[in-house]
Formats: C-alpha cells, sequence, structure tokens
C-alpha cells in the first residue's frame, strides 16, 4: 500500500502529475485544486497517496495537503461516488469551500459539478454532515468581530481528524487576530493555514 511518493515531477497532464521516485516514474491522479498548486517539471515535491486497488486496477491519486485527502476518503463512503467523482468534486470546490458547503447544506452549489446531478447532492449532504458537524449557517455568517466561532466549526475541523485541543487553540488564536474571520468558509480556511503551518 502506497501512503506518500516523494520525488521530482517528470510531466504535468491533464488531470494526472508523473513523478520520478527513484527512477520508477508513477502516474498520480490529482484535484485541479492540487495541480494548480504544484511547481513547475523537474522540481521536487511530496505527496500524500491514497491508493485505490480493485481486482483489475490500481490507480494513485494524490494530495498536498492531509485535509483535501482526508474529504477525498470521506466523499467516496458515499454510495455513488468513486474516486474520479471525487476529484471532480474536489476540482470543482476547493476544499475549505467544500467542506462548508457540505456541513452548511449547500446542494445547490454541489450539484453546479459537472456530472454531480440534484440527487448525489443531496446525498453528499444527507451522509457527510452529520460526520462533518453541522453548521448553524444564520448565526455562523453573522460572527462578529468579537465573538468567537461556534462549536460546530470546531468539530468540523475535528472530524477531519484534527486534535480537538489543535483545533481550538487555532480558533482561539484567530478570534484574538487584530481581524478575525467573519464567515464559516474564512474560519475554516484561516484555521487551517495556522493548523498546517
Amino acid at each position: 500500500m502506497i501512503v506518500s511518493l516523494s520525488g521530482k515531477i517528470l510531466e504535468l497532464e491533464e488531470g494526472m502529475v508523473v513523478i520520478d521516485v527513484g527512477g520508477v516514474g508513477y502516474g498520480v491522479e490529482a484535484s485541479q485544486t492540487t495541480l494548480h498548486q504544484l511547481p513547475s517539471a523537474g522540481s521536487e515535491v511530496s505527496l500524500k497517496i491514497y491508493h485505490h486497488i480493485t481486482d483489475n486496477d490500481q490507480r494513485l491519486f494524490g494530495f498536498l495537503e492531509p485535509l483535501e485527502k482526508r474529504l477525498f476518503e470521506k466523499l467516496i463512503t458515499v454510495k455513488g461516488i468513486g474516486p474520479k467523482g471525487a476529484l471532480t468534486i474536489l476540482s470543482g470546490h476547493p476544499y475549505p469551500d467544500l467542506l462548508e458547503i457540505i456541513v452548511s447544506g449547500q446542494t445547490t452549489r454541489l450539484s453546479s459539478v459537472p456530472g454531480i446531478g440534484a440527487k448525489t447532492a443531496e446525498r453528499i449532504v444527507l451522509e457527510l454532515r452529520d460526520k462533518l458537524g453541522q453548521v448553524d449557517i444564520t448565526h455562523s455568517r453573522g460572527l462578529g468581530s468579537t465573538d468567537s466561532p461556534n462549536d460546530e466549526v470546531l468539530s468540523a475541523l475535528e472530524a477531519l481528524g484534527y486534535p480537538k485541543k489543535t483545533v481550538a487553540g487555532a480558533l482561539h488564536e484567530l478570534a484574538g487576530s487584530a481581524n478575525p474571520p467573519t464567515e464559516t468558509a474564512n474560519w475554516i480556511k484561516q484555521a487551517l493555514v495556522i493548523l498546517n503551518r
């Protein structure tokens, strides 16, 4: 089971990066978000890998950010969503936005992704919303500059594998900053910067 790859980028293709690891070229599929963040061919890179194995096929899916990989793994647990579909969704919405879309139940935005219909969008929200923590969008969008993020934002990040104490520390740091976020998506994005530094 391959869980990570570090090596030199040989090629950047449509939906894929080829990485040379010790003289062996690995074709790794990735979201547009990840591909746009990669350096140019010839540069060194390290990717987290999801190794998808079936009876007649093996495919590698790569991620720069642990959160994107966690969201990918949660998406493929939804009935009817395979690895390729999960990548399409992650390409349609950058992962911090996607997390906020799911927990706030924005099925219309989800179904705007090519190949994702209204029923599939509803299924994704239904199956993943509780796992990621529900955000009360009417309150979270109205967070004032002196307010702290609500517990749902904390539990959404915690559900993705970040330790509760670490997440709480990041959110506390944000709440005390000169310009704290005012919307759920921004709380998530800025907390991720702190958590991944």
